[in-house]
């Protein structure tokens, strides 16, 4: 009988073990969770944290620059550590005086800007890194349609052109002079107006055409105040239209910054060369709020067509040689600048691998 009552109250006190042990283990493993968790908010909030902060001064907002805003749009530059702040300098000067100032890290514009301030004797000058476009970006506007047209109707007309010593006026003349046109003596170049205004002083009946970019082109057209007539993309050839510069010092001390931004815009152009204008299009639709998505297709096609943007980002001595011819015919070039000072190709090479 004592036998009995002593297995009875073993097999009691067993239970109680096991019941507290469960519910020691209960709240071992809820510990552990919420530990799990907070251990991932940690890791999250540090994760945001290490995000370095890179403020990019863009020479103008426009759908030709696509490749960049997909990478944007597609969190490639996050992936690389980096939290861009996309600032828009409109125009060439003031994008440069940016960078130069330190108001920002790293410039987006034509590099005809980096060789005036390396001739004008600028101890840390700017170097040119990646380059993302390899044609010009503008289209000439008429008032009618013309079908038939050629370069040889614009001589006696007035046309809305860029301004002096930027890339838009000076591939405009490059392609005028490749035609057998004088841009000094065979037409009248209006250069008195400010960048981004030329269109809406073209629907007002300014000029009998008008250089311009997207989406003022487009809009111009479906407006019903203008029609492109031709492509300064397709008639000037490849030119190294757009690149990415930053000071010689912010290469220098700043490499890591400079390999993950130039890797993210590898990552855009790989997609731009991957995807239709459709696809690419509605990826980057978030950037031009006030355009509808079928004219941002309409744009990026016209683009894509043209073959616009670069399979890499390798800014090649050839490239940078064509674009110093065209800044000595536009009469804008003092000296030559050297290639192997102004432009380097490690980290767009170290991209595309």
């Amino acid at each position: 009988m004592k036998k009995r009552l002593l297995g009875i109250c073993l097999t009691v006190v067993m239970m109680f073990a096991l019941a507290a042990g469960c519910s020691g283990t209960g709240e071992s493993e809820d510990e552990e969770v919420r530990k799990a968790s907070a251990g991932t908010s940690e890791a999250s909030a540090d994760q945001q944290k290490e995000l370095t902060k890179v403020t990019l001064n863009e020479v103008a907002h426009s759908i030709f620059y696509a490749p960049m805003y997909v990478a944007i749009e597609e969190g490639y530059f996050e992936e690389e550590g980096i939290e861009l702040d996309l600032v828009c300098g409109f125009g060439a000067d003031k994008t440069m005086t940016a960078v130069i100032s330190g108001e920002a890290d790293i410039g987006f514009m034509g590099s005809e800007a980096s060789i005036y301030t390396y001739n004008e004797g600028a101890a840390d000058y700017v170097v040119n890194f990646a380059q993302l476009t390899q044609r010009a970006g503008n289209f000439l506007v008429a008032r009618e349609e013309m079908p038939d047209f050629t370069w040889e109707d614009l001589k006696g007309t007035n046309v809305l052109g860029g301004r002096k010593g930027g890339m838009p006026q000076m591939v405009f003349e490059y392609i005028l002079r490749k035609n057998g046109i004088d841009p000094a003596a065979d037409l009248e170049i209006d250069q008195n107006i400010d960048f981004g205004s030329t269109a809406a002083a073209f629907a007002e009946g300014q000029g009998d055409f008008t250089v311009e970019f997207e989406p003022n082109a487009t809009s111009l057209e479906n407006e019903g105040k203008g029609f492109v007539v031709a492509s300064l993309g397709t008639d000037s050839g490849y030119v190294p239209y757009t690149a990415f510069s930053a000071k010689q010092s912010y290469i220098e001390e700043n490499p890591e910054i400079i390999q993950g931004v130039t890797n993210a815009l590898q990552k855009g152009m790989d997609y731009v060369q991957n995807h239709a204008p459709e696809e690419i299009a509605k990826v980057i639709e978030p950037q031009f709020t006030e355009t509808d998505l079928e004219t941002i297709t309409t744009i990026v096609t016209r683009y894509y067509d043209q073959d616009t943007w670069k399979e890499n980002l390798i800014f090649e001595e050839e490239s940078f040689e064509l674009l110093q011819d065209i800044l000595e015919e536009a009469g804008e070039l003092t000296k030559r600048a050297p290639y192997e000072d102004l432009v380097t190709t490690e980290y767009a090479e170290r991209a595309a691998e």
